[in-house]
């Protein structure tokens, strides 16, 4: 292994070393602060989550849509013409 590359091995590891400990370190603090106590910001971040979730299902059905359409106008320039439609998409 040349110079070269042991430094840039080094350049790459220690930012992601420290991303790694960081967010282990911020685990470690959470699950500190829940052994406390604090059921209001269980609560809290209970609904929070599942606003989320009900934001994520409404993104789900608007991709589920669009992918419908878009579909859709790929069958209508199928039609046209067919050497300009691309490829149907795996999961189609």
């Amino acid at each position: 292994m040349s110079t070269g590359q042991l430094l840039l091995i080094l350049i790459f590891a220690i930012p992601i070393c420290g991303i790694v400990f960081s967010s282990l370190e911020k685990i470690a603090r959470y699950k500190a602060k829940g052994a406390e106590g604090g059921s209001s910001e269980t609560a809290q971040l209970s609904a929070r989550v599942q606003a989320l979730k009900g934001e994520m299902d409404g993104v789900r059905q608007q991709l589920a849509e669009t992918l419908e359409r878009l579909d859709f106008a790929e069958r209508l320039l199928a039609r046209s013409d067919p050497a300009k439609v691309p490829e149907p998409r795996a999961g189609s």
